[in-house]
């Protein structure tokens, strides 16, 4: 007996993929990275009727993380990545803050060892509260390549789970873990979260090389 389908057309995705990419990977590379998508959000989604969406978003990211890692597209901006078991609670929290608070000059990722299949709806909530929507993301798998594209790896509750690379710096904070919490507690986490993400992105910015210009 065959899986459901789930509607997720493989050809659509890869055509668009391939498109996007075109110089960067072969067919057979975006081939691998959707299937691969596919194979790790699937088990975990709540709405089979979003995972074409859901597998088109991931496997688009790890293409874009893998070219980092291994230098087939330059960065432009510092890279943060934010690891916590689920990924429904703090990594994203900090990772919508971060890119919030940065104003898009720091390029971040989020992913959890152990991904669940939504993101916390107090966490939804008490982001808005802040004028951030979150509402649209979702759980994404760790993998290697987001670790090695990342200048600045964040840990918070997930243990040896992270892979170490040389020349990467890691951080572990002992943020609250808001699963199961009421609002109020996961508003405190989120500031928490707020005022930790704040120093490190105008850490990251402050040290980065000023631009020069032609004389």
């Amino acid at each position: 007996m065959t899986a459901p389908d789930h509607g997720v057309d493989h050809a659509e995705i890869v055509a668009d993929l391939a498109y996007r990419y075109d110089g960067v990977f072969t067919r057979s590379e975006v081939e691998g990275a959707v299937a691969a998508a596919r194979g790790r959000l699937e088990p975990t989604a709540k709405i089979p009727a979003f995972l074409p969406v859901l597998v088109s978003r991931f496997a688009r990211d790890a293409l874009l993380a893998k070219a980092q890692a291994e230098g087939r597209v330059a960065k432009s901006t510092p890279e943060i990545l934010f690891v916590c078991v689920h990924n429904a609670g703090r990594s994203q929290m900090a990772a919508a803050i971060a890119e919030h608070r940065s104003g898009g000059r720091v390029h971040v990722r989020s992913a959890g060892s152990a991904p669940t299949g939504e993101i916390n709806p107090s966490a939804i909530v008490v982001l808005a509260e802040i004028g951030i929507d979150v509402s649209e993301s979702f759980p994404k798998p760790l993998t290697d390549d987001v670790v090695r594209a990342a200048d600045v790896i964040v840990t918070m509750g997930c243990g040896d789970a992270c892979p170490i690379y040389p020349g990467k710096r890691y951080l572990d904070w002992p943020v609250a873990d808001p699963a199961g919490q009421p609002v109020d507690v996961v508003r405190s986490v989120r500031d928490d979260i707020d005022v930790r993400v704040t120093a490190l992105v105008h850490e990251l910015l402050d040290n980065r090389a000023p631009e020069t210009t032609d004389s």
